[in-house]
């Protein structure tokens, strides 16, 4: 007989060290989904800043480079997949740290579900180039199959669908910056008085507008839950995150400057429409580039939607391990060494949270997915700025940049959440601070309940129990 050995029976792993540096970058930017900034997400942020709407995200920039520093500084310490419940339950305890998973998990899938929206909606507007038109039915079976075809590449491959993500994102952000290139040419200057003119800025518009410029951003942190894949995490996971925090933020900030020069400063106009880019693309007399505009857009919503199961999966298997959730959370696929059971349960969870959505419209659907989802990033980007000074205290290194920047992160992330409330918005959203107050409100008592029947599970957060 051959003997065996434990490292036979043992449960399959990730596939760990198989992300290189780019290709964890890419989790993130994909996350991000630049071109859907200015594809539909710029209308709000024009409609409350108007000319000024550049300055909100830079603002925004700042503060998310805030955010990302605190958790690099943390991704250092704690290379794990569960990332987020990890560093804040290791600075606050447990239940805190639960809750953290808890708000996250709900994020990345209502973010899947906010971008499996807008993908028919593109290619609506794409065929609506060609005279065509889907009904509503269609659209959604198109939703579906899109669902379909993005859980089948993050159950497949980590390596292939991180890598796709960054050259889809790359791709379709590429499309967008030719595009304005040649608007801008047509202008003529770079130069915009009026955006520029700061005796006149719109200071409270400004403000009022970084809660929704920082919905852009939401998934920058995601690389982090990647660690146990990444091949050097103490190094990538902290690039990746300030990176691509810093690189779509200078994207976002150009590119609102560029769209409110190209509508000839109506900033208005932008804040009233569906489609803000073709506008702008209408305008300079390029109506070929509507097309373009939604294919890209079409690319970058892939790529996003597959970040965020990539991001929930890892969220959802390291819980798993934890035993936090159900064991078969915590399950790797033998031959793809993939969170198989995960990325399943994920893509579940989105296409429940999409059909439940559907009867409020495709265009009310993206909007109050994304809401919710803005909801969870931002409660967790919180904790953890004020997480990193805490843990960095606690392992005696404990340094000024620590505080500043934990502090600063967390007064930004503060102020989103407050404007995410006052004033309080108006029917359909205004059911959303509740509901995600319920959903956190069972996560609190279903963790308080696990503590007192099973406290060693809950203490098994301080321990690196990870497999």
């Amino acid at each position: 007989m051959v003997a065996t050995t434990d490292a036979a029976h043992a449960p399959p792993q990730l596939k760990q060290g198989a992300l290189n540096l780019f290709e964890t970058l890419g989790q993130s930017i994909a996350n991000i989904a630049p071109t859907l900034t200015p594809a539909l997400n710029i209308s709000v942020v024009a409609g409350l800043a108007g000319v000024d709407s550049w300055l909100s995200y830079l603002l925004a920039t700042i503060g998310c480079v805030f955010v990302g520093a605190a958790i690099s500084t943390l991704a250092k310490r704690h290379p794990e997949s569960g990332s987020y419940f990890v560093y804040i339950g290791r600075s606050f305890g447990a239940v805190p740290g639960a809750l953290a998973g808890w708000a996250m998990i709900l994020a990345y899938i209502t973010t899947a579900v906010a971008v499996i929206f807008s993908f028919p909606l593109f290619l609506n507007n794409f065929l609506g180039v060609f005279g065509l038109t889907l009904p509503l039915a269609m659209q959604v079976v198109f939703a579906v199959l899109f669902l379909g075809l993005v859980m089948f590449a993050a159950y497949r491959d980590i390596q292939l669908s991180s890598r796709i993500g960054l050259v889809l994102e790359c791709v379709s952000v590429g499309i967008i910056i030719v595009i304005t290139a040649l608007v801008v040419a047509k202008k003529g200057t770079v130069v915009d008085p009026a955006q520029l003119d700061f005796a006149k800025l719109n200071f409270g518009g400004v403000m009022s507008a970084m809660a929704f410029a920082v919905f852009s951003f939401v998934g920058f942190e995601s690389a982090a839950t990647l660690a146990k894949e990444s091949s050097n995490p103490t190094r990538n996971i902290p690039y990746s995150v300030i990176g691509s925090a810093a690189i779509a933020g200078a994207f976002f900030t150009v590119m609102a400057y560029f769209m409110v020069l190209g509508m000839n400063d109506n900033a208005t106009a932008i804040g009233g429409s569906a489609s803000p880019f073709k506008d702008m693309t209408d305008m300079a007399h390029l109506p070929w580039a509507a097309g373009v505009v939604y294919f890209a857009a079409m690319i970058s919503a892939f790529a996003c939607a597959l970040a965020c199961l990539n991001a929930s999966s890892r969220m959802l298997f390291s819980m798993g391990r934890y035993q936090f959730l159900h064991g078969s959370m915590g399950l790797v696929h033998k031959k793809h060494k993939t969170p198989h059971m995960a990325v399943f349960v994920s893509a579940g969870l989105t296409l429940l949270v999409l059909l439940a959505l559907v009867p409020q419209g495709l265009l009310n659907g993206f909007g109050l997915s994304g809401t919710i989802a803005t909801y969870g990033f931002v409660v967790v980007y919180f904790g953890v700025a004020l997480a990193a000074p805490v843990d960095m205290y606690k392992a005696g290194v404990l340094k000024l940049s620590h505080v500043v920047y934990g502090g600063l992160g967390a007064l930004m992330m503060a102020f989103v959440i407050y404007s995410s409330v006052v004033p309080y918005p108006a029917a359909p959203f205004n059911d959303l601070p509740p509901a995600f107050a319920i959903y956190m409100g069972i996560g609190l008592v279903w963790f308080l309940v696990l503590k007192f029947k099973s406290p060693q599970v809950l203490a098994s957060i301080a321990k690196d129990m990870e497999g």
